[in-house]
């Protein structure tokens, strides 16, 4: 994207090192020099591309009451048998591989449960496909949970989402109207534009 190739290399360090390379390699998950589905299973290997301030997918789950059970019980191979394969998986507590390659299936992206993909799109939200991978989503959150538990935690992010797309416009506004009125400042020419929509203001 523009937005990325413009910016500063110390900018865009995190994303050239998992998108300038395939990212559907076996060495982006399973370390090359240790080649190990046990270390692949741990959810640190998730953390060398999903982190950072655009997608804050580690930092979201770590501080998570999940993350918390999987840091606190990592090393206890009677909690965390990492020997297992994912289907054979009996964990205390989810880790990114149970839930995202649950029963040990490697198209990560099949049990997404981000963004449109589960529906929290206002527009997408009654679309059958989008039913579809909600209820595959709350499907995989009831291993451990009651599917009400599920269905009404979905409703909560829905929720959440939507209240958050209203602060999002809500502050574009204030801008807009800042500039409109002269009073906003307009961005320095040496900072490229980026994907929160800065570059509308320059």
């Amino acid at each position: 994207c523009a937005w990325s190739i413009e910016r500063p290399p110390g900018d865009t360090a995190g994303c050239t090192f998992c998108h300038t390379s395939p990212e559907e390699r076996c060495s982006t998950c399973h370390q090359r020099h240790q080649f190990d589905p046990a270390v692949a299973r741990h959810s640190e290997q998730c953390k060398a591309c999903h982190w950072g301030k655009d997608h804050r997918d580690w930092e979201a789950y770590d501080i998570s009451i999940h993350g918390v059970v999987y840091q606190v019980n990592k090393w206890n191979p009677t909690e965390f048998d990492f020997s297992k394969k994912l289907s054979d998986a009996d964990y205390v507590g989810p880790t990114c591989q149970y839930c995202h390659m649950r029963g040990g299936h490697h198209n990560v992206q099949r049990l997404s449960t981000v963004y449109t993909s589960i529906g929290m799109s206002n527009a997408d939200r009654g679309a059958p496909l989008w039913k579809e991978k909600r209820d595959t989503w709350v499907s995989v959150c009831d291993d451990c949970h009651s599917p009400r538990f599920a269905r009404e935690n979905l409703q909560a992010m829905d929720e959440a989402c939507k209240d958050a797309g209203l602060k999002y416009t809500e502050t574009f506004k204030v801008a807009e109207n800042l500039m409109l009125d002269g009073m906003g400042e307009p961005m320095p020419k040496d900072l490229a534009p980026d994907w929160s929509g800065q570059h509308i203001w320059s």
